[in-house]
């Protein structure tokens, strides 16, 4: 069974989120890094490459396949900012017809600039999905 190419490391997340070309997304980037930090109260790891992860959680699929992931994160990518819901949406449909221009994936929210979206709203969408995992952690 391979690994998973998505693990912690030691890389510097302001580094990494400095090193981004566009001031714009720079500058949205260092806002969630601040926006995440003040809702887990976790520090903010560098996964892999481009994620920036809070908390952490194992997981183990009926195939036997398990491994840890971040309870919540973001990734500043090329075209839009990839944000980690990890309890996805199915329960957030009033917060998302809220939220501004997005799309989503299965547990993944897309957003092009935070400038267009209601920060409130984002914010509320985080904690629900940290909280989440963070009480299945602890019980």
């Amino acid at each position: 069974m391979s690994e998973n190419k998505t693990v912690p490391n030691n890389k510097s997340v302001n580094s990494y989120l400095n090193s981004i070309g566009s001031e714009e997304k720079r500058e949205d980037a260092h806002t969630l890094l601040e926006l995440f930090k003040k809702i887990t109260k976790e520090a903010a790891v560098m996964w892999g490459d481009s994620i920036i992860g809070f908390g952490n959680y194992h997981y183990k699929y009926d195939s036997g396949r398990e491994g840890d992931m971040p309870m919540t994160g973001f990734s500043p990518r090329k075209l839009n900012f990839s944000i980690y819901i990890m309890s996805g949406f199915s329960k957030q449909q009033q917060l998302l017809e809220q939220l501004g221009p997005h799309k989503i994936g299965k547990s993944c929210l897309y957003i092009k600039r935070l400038k267009e979206i209601d920060m409130d709203i984002l914010s509320q969408l985080i904690k629900s999905s940290y909280l989440h995992y963070k009480n299945k952690n602890s019980q």
